[in-house]
């Protein structure tokens, strides 16, 4: 797979002539908790030539693949995602902490992360994770039958806001990491489950489990309380636009 994901990223750079700065893998497979059937959330960051950049019309800053059972890749124009980045975009931070990789100019992944301290908004993420959290434990964990995926699709949120309240700092895309906060007879649960995951497809279902179910609430009402109050400054673009500056040619 990866090497036709290679050839589907070389396309899009010849296609649309763009240079492709950063290339990962952004869902279960990144995050530590594929399926046997899962797909492949390929995202990457693109730059286009100068050219692009000195009309006066609104360009698209998207591009994208249909999308179909085994593929799901899409791309964000490089001043789209300095923008986002500048806001705290949960989605985009975890993107660059992704330990799959297919492409990367070095120097601007080493660059962009050196500037986590300076834009991470603690508040942005934090709902950013409880929103995500939320809308899987209210919609997709209270039935009679639970697709088993789905509590992993809960804890891995909850767990990085809780890293978030506890830290200070933007947490770690991988679930094996977030899952320091398990412990006793939910990190036999969350075993089992890991294993279980790795065997069924997507759709497989289980019984609900009480205890993961009690813990996700409590943790919710834990980072709740955290969240801070004041919502922060956007931060000054001037790092953002001299990390731009750096790609146009």
């Amino acid at each position: 797979m990866k090497s036709i994901i290679l050839q589907k990223l070389d396309e899009l750079k010849r296609i649309h002539q763009i240079k492709i700065l950063f290339a990962c893998e952004s869902g279960s497979r990144g995050w530590g908790f594929a399926s046997t059937d899962s797909d492949y959330d390929v995202r990457f960051i693109y730059v286009h030539f100068q050219d692009f950049y000195l009309g006066i019309d609104e360009q698209r800053d998207v591009i994208e693949l249909p999308i179909n059972d085994l593929l799901d890749i899409n791309g964000w124009e490089l001043r789209k995602a300095l923008r986002l980045f500048r806001k705290s975009n949960g989605p985009l931070y975890e993107w660059l902490q992704s330990p799959i990789i297919y492409r990367a100019d070095d120097i601007f992944l080493s660059s962009i992360r050196l500037l986590f301290p300076e834009y991470f908004s603690p508040r942005a993420l934090m709902h950013h994770y409880l929103s995500m959290t939320k809308t899987v434990f209210d919609t997709e964990l209270s039935g009679a039958e639970i697709r088993l995926k789905k509590y992993f699709y809960a804890l891995r949120p909850i767990l990085a806001c809780r890293w978030i309240a506890d830290k200070k700092e933007v947490p770690p895309m991988e679930f094996g990491t977030l899952r320091k906060y398990l412990d006793g007879d939910l990190t036999s649960i969350v075993d089992d489950l890991l294993k279980q995951k790795e065997q069924v497809d997507e759709k497989f279902t289980i019984k609900p489990i009480e205890e993961l179910h009690q813990f996700i609430r409590d943790q919710i009402a834990y980072c709740e309380n955290l969240v801070p109050d004041k919502v922060p400054p956007i931060g000054k673009s001037d790092s953002l636009n001299r990390l731009f500056r750096n790609y146009i040619q």
